[in-house]
């Protein structure tokens, strides 16, 4: 990490997962509350939230409430990559029985990939045309395809459809960090 890097947030250690048994007492999304088939339209709007919120903040979403927590543009980097993430282990669920994914540390990536330098107007962009791609992959799903299997690095396994439901917490989450930060 180079002296003007950010400095990373702390690593989240929560196991996530919970969101699929309880509403969210952040964000209030309740996972439960509709069905895979749904997550398409969900994740729809929330790319144009998304959008919405960086063209409103300009170059102010490059701004950290504080040092230790990521900026609005830092953010909606970490939400196109979830994105494109999610689609890659999507189209292995569809296409093996049962994958191994493999761990992918989001902080490590932010620094990296230089999240706080990116260009906002390029990652909304980018935001949108890979949510689109993955809520027409989530909307291709059909009947038992629901029902196949993925397994993450930490041992939780998902079905298509808990992962679903699992995934879009994540876009909808961060936008209301964004949001009351």
């Amino acid at each position: 990490m180079t002296e003007d890097a950010p400095q990373a947030p702390p690593p989240d250690l929560k196991d996530w997962t919970w969101v699929l048994n309880f509403p969210c007492s952040e964000c209030g999304l309740d996972t439960r509350s509709f069905s895979p088939d749904q997550v398409p339209n969900l994740l729809r709007r929330n790319v144009l939230d998304w959008v919405e919120a960086l063209d409103r903040l300009g170059e102010d979403a490059r701004l950290r409430p504080r040092p230790d927590t990521w900026s609005p543009l830092e953010y909606a980097c970490h939400v196109r990559d979830v994105h494109r993430l999610y689609s890659d282990r999507l189209a292995l669920m569809l296409a093996e029985d049962g994958p191994h994914f493999e761990n992918w540390d989001q902080n490590v990536t932010a620094v990296e990939e230089r999240y706080d330098q990116q260009d906002p107007t390029q990652v909304a962009r980018e935001l949108a045309e890979a949510g689109a791609h993955l809520a027409d992959e989530f909307e291709s799903v059909t009947g038992d395809q629901w029902n196949r299997t993925g397994i993450r690095s930490d041992g939780a396994d998902f079905t298509v459809a808990t992962f679903a439901r699992y995934y879009i917490h994540d876009p909808i989450h961060h936008l209301w960090d964004i949001n009351h930060e």
